[in-house]
């Protein structure tokens, strides 16, 4: 059986990031998800959402069917 992944190219937030510090941020994801590590890449509230942000990338962790990602923003396109 094998397991099921999804290969990520932006962070669709849906409002449940958290901030960490600063420009740190922390998602909890569903399921196990591939994301690129220590690019730039779209930041968006939702997939339908204009280009909100530029982030990158800097730990993607896999626990309990869920992913994990800490995230630095680098620019803010968009206050909302």
């Amino acid at each position: 059986m094998g397991m099921p992944l999804e290969l990520n190219t932006m962070i669709i937030t849906k409002g449940k990031e958290s901030r960490q510090q600063d420009n740190q941020f922390i998602l909890k994801k569903a399921g196990y998800r591939l994301y690129p590590i220590d690019i730039p890449i779209e930041v968006r509230h939702t997939i339908e959402s204009d280009y909100r942000a530029t982030a990158k990338i800097r730990k993607v962790e896999w626990e309990e069917n869920q992913t994990i990602i800490t995230y630095q923003l680098l620019a803010l396109h968009s206050s909302n």
